[in-house]
């Protein structure tokens, strides 16, 4: 098995998907595809109060299991931001937000659960979409913005609903894409070492802008599981931080390892199977990732992304 060492920052994931004027290239079937964001948004549409503690958001997240949340203003619901999972890992250690637990809460985990609010992370300015979008808006607001969630805002700015890449691969991939996995994965495969802590996992994460990590065993090169921004957030949402933070510091919570909030429950596919069935695989196992393997070597992963992108472009060279 192949071992991998760490890649430069990569490119937004959507930018080999644009063409030179920075416009997707959106196949024709795509443009006859019906449906509209009412009708392909989720409801109901969990969200937060932007004065709601973190540990709020962090509870949400890890019980919906949802990887964004809309946060509205408490008074009218209107929409005020979005915080995402990323959002939460880079102030649960992993980027300058954890600053705000070691400056202000002095890193007591308590403190900069309890009392943080969710304001301070969140990024007040989300792309969204109106209810009367058609699914080719959504895809190329979705490629040109880098974004995989998009909450759907009423004119009045409530929140109607929310669109994830998930939605629109369940409604739009069919069994045979017409593109093979080696032609839209990802081949620089950054991971975590099985013997790596929760915050080092954080630190890779925000660092290379991956909400998740295959997690191997670097001497010998074999794949022990995966890690995602989802299931850190779920060791805080779920409380399960407290219980290893025996005086309180959030530095505490973060010294276990990565093996305790990852899982060993991993799923492959081959680089020469048609896009459609790592598509059909992805749903069938409730999962947004797949590693690609061949001749037992890990060589890429595929993710929902991924696929949004190949199938609103097959066709187009």
């Amino acid at each position: 098995m192949r071992r991998f060492t760490p890649t430069p920052p990569r490119r937004p994931e959507g930018i080999r998907w644009l063409r030179s004027d920075g416009k997707p290239n959106i196949s024709d079937r795509i443009y006859r595809v019906e449906g509209d964001a009412q009708l392909i948004a989720k409801r109901p549409v969990y969200t937060v109060a932007k004065t709601s503690p973190i540990l709020e958001a962090a509870e949400t997240i890890a019980y919906r299991w949802v990887r964004a949340l809309p946060v509205v203003n408490p008074g009218d619901k209107t929409l005020a931001g979005m915080v995402t999972a990323m959002d939460l890992v880079n102030y649960f250690g992993g980027g300058e937000y954890y600053n705000i637990v070691r400056n202000r809460h002095k890193d007591n985990i308590f403190h900069a659960l309890r009392l943080e609010p969710v304001e301070s992370i969140m990024n007040p300015g989300p792309v969204t979409i109106g209810p009367e979008a058609k699914i080719p808006e959504i895809i190329e607001k979705m490629v040109v913005h880098n974004v995989g969630v998009l909450p759907v805002v009423l004119p009045d700015g409530r929140v109607y609903g929310i669109i994830t890449e998930h939605d629109l691969v369940e409604r739009l991939t069919e069994k045979v894409v017409g593109r093979r996995v080696e032609e839209v994965m990802s081949r620089n495969v950054v991971t975590i070492d099985k013997r790596a802590t929760v915050k080092e996992a954080a630190e890779t994460m925000v660092k290379f802008g991956f909400r998740r990590l295959p997690i191997v065993d670097t001497e010998t090169g074999e794949i022990w599981g995966m890690v995602t921004a989802k299931d850190i957030v779920r060791y805080f949402g779920r409380h399960e931080a407290f219980n290893n933070a025996p005086t309180g510091k959030m530095s505490e919570a973060l010294a276990v390892p990565v093996t305790l909030v990852g899982t060993k429950e991993v799923y492959t596919i081959s680089p020469e199977a048609d896009v459609g069935e790592a598509a059909s695989k992805m749903m069938e196992k409730r999962v947004s990732s797949l590693l690609v393997v061949k001749d037992g070597e890990l060589v890429g992963i595929i993710t929902e992304r991924d696929i949004l992108y190949a199938v609103a472009t097959a066709g187009k060279g």
